[in-house]
């Protein structure tokens, strides 16, 4: 019978994880991150392919997740871009909305733009939200040009004043610069076709900054993997889906936070979500960790980001980020506080206990110090561990911080960073009408089943579950990811539903307002649906979802609801009701604004059989290791992956997998399920 083989790699931080699945066995790896990530990718698919037994030209499937746009970002290493926009408007990406990154910090300081001010050109043209009013010169556009090719620009952003409502002119600016320069050019009514000036640009801007990176990166992956006779990869984008490599080097904006995604959709598709409100996802890597929720067993998703202090309003999974990863430094600030992270020893030197000359002390070696992590443990499979080195670095940090030695600094940072770990979770849940207590907490990446039991505490959450390949979830995630595109547009209408009407003939109110024409957003919808359609592989395989922006008149942010098949204003805006209810508590009976009309077409993809066999002879010995509240105890220590089906473990264990470790303290339990899931929970809970 002929075997099919999917691989994912996701790159991270510090390691690049890798999943395999042969059909219904699942191969896992993880290698460090290298400075060209593509040597890292096809290392990792060789590691993993070498302990399949099988050779990588036979994989059938390859899907990828990267960190290029992203760092670009958080580092500025993205190209020299230039934007061109409207006469008088060149200064919005430094105006912004006019407000502060922290209301009382009278030294806080905004982010340079991505686009310096002398980049910054201006064309005489007008469009307003009716049309064109003064066309632009084509031949203006062409001097312009020659401006760019002696500033030899890197990447051009074109963003005209009401473009996502008129295009014409943005057209003709985006074609002749296209045509005289060799270089790429974003356009904003391609890249976002939506109102707010400063977003629109912010979000095209992006997408110019990070453009020949990912080009770069992309087509040099596929060509390293054509000649490896590897599949051409497809890459996961923001909003949760894979595209086609062609597809995201010309979209570059849609690859930010790829790989926190993918570990999300991942989680979605391990875990049932039946019995609980939803699942909130905690993933912890080497450099930072990311919380997100999923309900109904979709992954919540926003069109209202940042990220190192750049708006980008393209959907992408509701991920929230903190510079609280395994790798994360400890130090001590100006009052004498112990603090955790955001600065990180990435991979190289890395943490102390790697061995790799690093000697500052992070939360990995916090976690070796408590006994979480042991002298034998081979992180990754095969990196081991210098355990003194580790004690060393506690001990430095422990003089800094006034504290009595190695233990109590390593139980300092483990208790910062779980502090700031749970903050986080609070505000995807609590500050936004959820309770966590409702859900199930799902741990994973390389560090995140060591703290999960320590964050469900605080939060009195009574369930934590670690998917068998939480080690590298994001990888396994990229093999259930289904293709999806998104389109978007503004409409900017009143809602004109019963309630509407029945208000208005109580009031006498004769308003003049535009309100919601069925046949002009019917037309709307189907231009969308046609552009994410051309988009996908198999159009008759797709399925298309209809979504619309709405908010009560007067405000000034908005709210998704999904719309049937056929536009029905009275369910819009009952949807709209229950979710601003569901966000903040309240109703309106003011009239609901339809904002942006969305589409998204999904090409569902095959979620991977996982077999689980263990062997039952797991246990690998014990040691001495830490806990809040508890103190030191005898712990027992053992093979995850050898663990049987049906399997009870008791705390205080520690339960050891190549690509993670996984902490059940005391009075706490574990239940080993049939796809080799482990779920824990409170023993308390546990006997009611």
């Amino acid at each position: 019978m002929t075997q099919h083989t999917a691989i994912g790699v996701d790159v991270g931080g510090t390691f690049t994880d890798v999943a395999l699945s042969v059909d219904d066995r699942l191969v896992t790896a993880k290698v460090p991150t290298t400075d060209d990530q593509s040597v890292g990718v096809l290392e990792g698919i060789a590691k993993a392919c070498e302990q399949a037994g099988i050779d990588p030209s036979n994989l059938d499937e390859f899907a990828h997740a990267m960190t290029v746009s992203v760092n670009a970002l958080l580092e500025r290493g993205g190209a020299k871009t230039a934007l061109v926009t409207t006469a008088g408007f060149r200064d919005v990406l430094e105006i912004g909305r006019q407000d502060r990154p922290d209301l009382y910090d009278l030294d806080a300081e905004k982010p340079n733009p991505l686009v310096p001010r002398r980049r910054r050109f201006e064309l005489e043209e007008r469009t307003t939200a009716d049309g064109v009013e003064q066309p632009v010169d084509p031949e203006a556009v062409r001097a312009l040009a020659e401006t760019l090719r002696a500033e030899a620009v890197e990447a051009v952003a074109v963003s005209l004043l009401h473009a996502y409502a008129d295009p014409e002119n943005e057209q003709v600016v985006a074609e002749v610069l296209r045509e005289e320069l060799d270089v790429p050019v974003s356009a904003s009514h391609e890249v976002l076709a939506e109102f707010r000036e400063y977003e629109r640009t912010s979000t095209t801007a992006v997408d110019a900054y990070v453009r020949p990176a990912i080009d770069s990166y992309v087509g040099r992956l596929v060509e390293e993997a054509r000649a490896s006779g590897i599949p051409a990869p497809q890459i996961m984008q923001a909003n949760g889906g894979i595209a086609d490599p062609e597809t995201v080097r010309e979209h570059a904006v849609t690859t930010t936070l790829s790989g926190p995604a993918a570990g999300v959709v991942g989680a979605a598709a391990t875990v049932d979500d039946t019995d609980v409100e939803g699942l909130v996802t905690f993933d912890m890597g080497g450099t930072s960790s990311d919380v997100s929720l999923v309900r109904d067993g979709e992954a919540e998703r926003t069109t209202d980001s940042e990220i190192a202090g750049v708006p980008i309003r393209t959907p992408m999974v509701d991920v929230n980020t903190v510079g609280a990863g395994g790798g994360s430094i400890a130090w001590v600030d100006a009052g004498g506080a112990l603090r955790v992270g955001p600065q990180s020893s990435g991979a190289q030197p890395g943490p102390a206990c790697y061995g790799r000359g690093g000697t500052e002390a992070t939360v990995t070696d916090a976690n070796v110090v408590l006994g979480y992590i042991g002298p034998e443990t081979a992180l990754g499979g095969e990196m081991t561990l210098d355990v003194e080195a580790a004690h060393d670095a506690l001990e430095r940090l422990a003089e800094k911080a006034g504290l009595e030695d190695a233990l109590e600094a390593a139980q300092g940072v483990y208790r910062v960073a779980n502090a700031t770990m749970t903050r986080t979770i609070r505000s995807v849940t609590v500050e936004r009408g959820h309770d966590p207590r409702e859900f199930a907490l799902v741990a994973f990446g390389g560090a995140g089943p060591m703290h999960a039991t320590a964050l469900a505490e605080a939060l009195d959450v009574d369930r934590v579950v670690i998917p068998r390949p939480g080690g590298v979830l994001s990888a396994f995630g990229l093999l259930a990811a289904d293709e999806s595109y998104d389109a978007v547009r503004t409409v900017g209408v009143e809602l004109e539903n019963e309630a509407r009407r029945a208000s208005d003939s109580r009031t006498g109110s004769e308003m003049t307002r535009e309100t919601a024409d069925r046949d002009r957003l019917e037309g709307v919808y189907d231009d969308l649906v046609s552009d994410v359609l051309a988009d996908t592989s198999d159009s008759d395989a797709a399925v298309v979802s209809r979504a619309a922006d709405c908010r009560y008149a007067g405000q000034s942010f908005e709210l998704t609801v999904p719309v049937d098949e056929s536009f029905d204003a009275d369910a819009v805006a009952r949807r709209f009701h229950e979710a601003h209810d569901q966000a903040y508590g309240y109703t309106m009976e003011e009239g609901i604004e339809v904002v942006n009309l969305r589409a998204t077409a999904t090409v569902e993809g095959a979620e991977p059989v996982v077999r689980h066999d263990g062997d039952g002879d797991a246990v690998l010995g014990s040691r001495e290791a830490h806990f809040p509240d508890v103190g030191t105890r005898e712990t027992t220590v053992y093979d995850r992956d050898r663990l049987e089906s049906g399997t009870t473990i008791s705390g205080p264990a520690v339960l050891e997998q190549a690509e993670s470790t996984t902490v059940v303290p005391p009075a706490w339990v574990g239940d080993v399920l049939a796809d080799g899931t482990l779920v824990l929970s409170r023993e308390e809970v546990r006997d009611r």
